[in-house]
């Protein structure tokens, strides 16, 4: 754990840029710190290729006093259009290079610690992936759920494009993954609140809005229902699911901070690409 003064900026959070949309790609040249020492909290879905994804961080990482970075499922796609051919593990390495060379935070770095004026928080970005444990209603087990899925016409493109190499299958390198970040989760100091980033929600409940409910299969994983209330949670940030919004569960508060595809914010009544504060707290008027 690295220690960094957030000094009098703020904890402010993004996700799903979704750049190779010129829309979308001018709300991230529109981005702007509002001070010197706002850090910026980059939740997953920057983009499907390498070179856009490094773009879209550089620029930030120019503009922010400390760019976050989680990755989506997105940026692990192999895609078509992208030059880049690597898969799975080594396409996760490469981007973590990537962000390296940029100065941008990954969930491979020691966490920094942010300070506020309610005290210190660590900022864990994390990689987690799902192993299809949020099954739809009636479905018993991945099988069952991915044949009803593809009954609906619902699938996510991650079928097709997400290859978990060199692991088997997308939920063994998911274990892996939850392993490896319980136990550096655990080894902070037990009365150090922390501020987790993650591109899918830690537990199930903000799943249960989604239009097509079998598409929560892709996002996420019971394995870590209960971390919000483990690791002393101050907020859990999150995208994924393009329903921008805030919840809390068992008093965490749960903030989803995507911007979407275009016809999607396109709908909404506030701008888009609006950075949403995560620390500190709003202090409400009296």
């Amino acid at each position: 754990m690295t220690s960094t003064a957030g000094g009098a900026g703020q904890l402010l959070a993004i996700s799903d840029l979704h750049i190779g949309y010129p829309e979308n790609r001018a709300l991230v040249e529109a981005m702007r710190p509002e001070s010197d020492d706002d850090w910026l909290l980059v939740a997953g879905d920057v983009a499907e290729t390498v070179s856009a994804v490094r773009w879209a961080l550089a620029t930030l990482a120019g503009r922010f006093r400390k760019v976050v970075w989680a990755p989506g499922n997105h940026e692990l796609w192999t895609h078509p259009s992208d030059p880049v051919t690597l898969r799975g593990a080594a396409r996760y390495d490469h981007l973590v290079e990537v962000c390296r060379e940029l100065g941008v935070l990954t969930p491979e770095d020691p966490y920094p610690l942010w300070e506020g004026p309610e005290g210190p928080v660590a900022v864990a970005p994390l990689f987690l992936l799902y192993d299809y444990s949020f099954l739809p209603a009636g479905c018993a087990t991945k099988k069952e759920g991915l044949e009803y899925a593809h009954s609906t016409g619902v699938v996510c493109n991650d079928e097709y494009l997400l290859h978990p190499d060199p692991y088997p299958t997308r939920e063994a390198w998911c274990r892996a993954r939850v392993a490896l970040t319980e136990r550096r989760l655990a080894a902070l100091p037990e009365d150090l609140p922390t501020v987790l980033v993650n591109h899918y929600p830690l537990d199930r409940h903000p799943t249960d809005v989604l239009w097509y409910p079998e598409f929560a299969m892709w996002c996420g994983t019971r394995l870590t229902a209960d971390w919000h209330r483990r690791f002393r949670v101050r907020t859990m940030v999150y995208g994924h699911l393009h329903i921008p919004r805030t919840t809390h569960h068992d008093g965490v508060r749960f903030e989803e901070v995507s911007v979407g595809y275009p016809r999607e914010w396109r709908r909404r009544d506030r701008p888009p690409g609006q950075l949403r504060r995560i620390l500190p707290r709003e202090v409400a008027a009296r």
